[in-house]
């Protein structure tokens, strides 16, 4: 679970986040929306320690992520818009060296599975240059769970990928989910955030404007709504809000 209050982050003069509150639970698929600049990819870096607050708490599996840290990142998968891949590596090359990075039990075993998971097992000796962009997202997305994460943070996951590579990993997520994990993910694609989450979560001006269950979302509601809090049509969402 996470829970977040009152999270604030400036970078000089400019305030990025605003006394943000957030909650989500195991099993749960957000997708956190907003204009460019709204603080999405800080938020998600603040949650994967790879940033720090100004001010605020953030809580991880019960964990207070200012004190303990480390304890959170064995808790925490991430995949931001680099893949942090080897291209002169394989895909099972890759895979065994960050099995040791995160000391995963029966790595082996372990690594089977991921490659199975992603259905790149057939791929697995080959060198991840040779990889398409949406196989090398599946392998990034196999990496940030190898050691078998409670909450799964990605920043973009869609972002150039084609319509086969989307689907795929539409349903890795669809599974990881079933399973339990809960997973935040950032989207200019509206498309995509109705289709794989359980919840949308709008920022604005720095914190959460609304959260939105999708089962009682009708129509162009999702649409409305981001136009009737930022005054402007969703990025990438092609005709304007009815």
């Amino acid at each position: 679970m996470i829970r977040a209050s009152r999270i604030s982050k400036s970078f000089g003069s400019r305030i990025v986040l605003r006394n943000l509150e957030f909650s989500a639970d195991p099993g749960e698929v957000i997708s956190l929306i907003g204009l460019n600049g709204a603080g999405k990819t800080t938020f998600i870096r603040i949650l994967a320690t790879l940033m720090r607050a100004d001010s605020g708490k953030i809580f991880i599996n019960r964990y207070n992520i200012s004190q303990a840290p480390i304890q959170i990142r064995k808790k925490i998968g991430v995949v931001l818009h680099s893949p942090m891949l080897y291209g002169d590596l394989t895909g099972d090359e890759n895979l065994v060296f960050y099995a040791k990075l995160f000391g995963v039990q029966q790595p082996e075993t372990r690594i089977d599975q991921i490659l199975q998971l992603t259905n790149l097992d057939p791929r697995r000796k080959d060198l991840v240059r040779t990889y398409s962009r949406g196989m090398q997202q599946r392998l990034s997305i196999g990496r940030a769970i190898l050691h078998n994460p409670d909450v799964l943070l990605l920043d973009e996951p869609y972002t150039g990928l084609d319509q086969d590579s989307i689907g795929n990993v539409d349903a890795l997520l669809a599974q990881l989910a079933v399973e339990g994990k809960l997973i935040l993910l950032t989207s200019h694609d509206l498309e995509r955030a109705l289709a794989v989450s359980s919840r949308i979560d709008i920022l604005y001006r720095g914190s959460i404007a609304d959260s939105l269950k999708i089962d009682q979302l009708a129509g162009n509601e999702l649409k409305n709504r981001f136009r009737s809090i930022t005054g402007k049509t969703f990025p990438g969402a092609g005709n304007q809000a009815d």
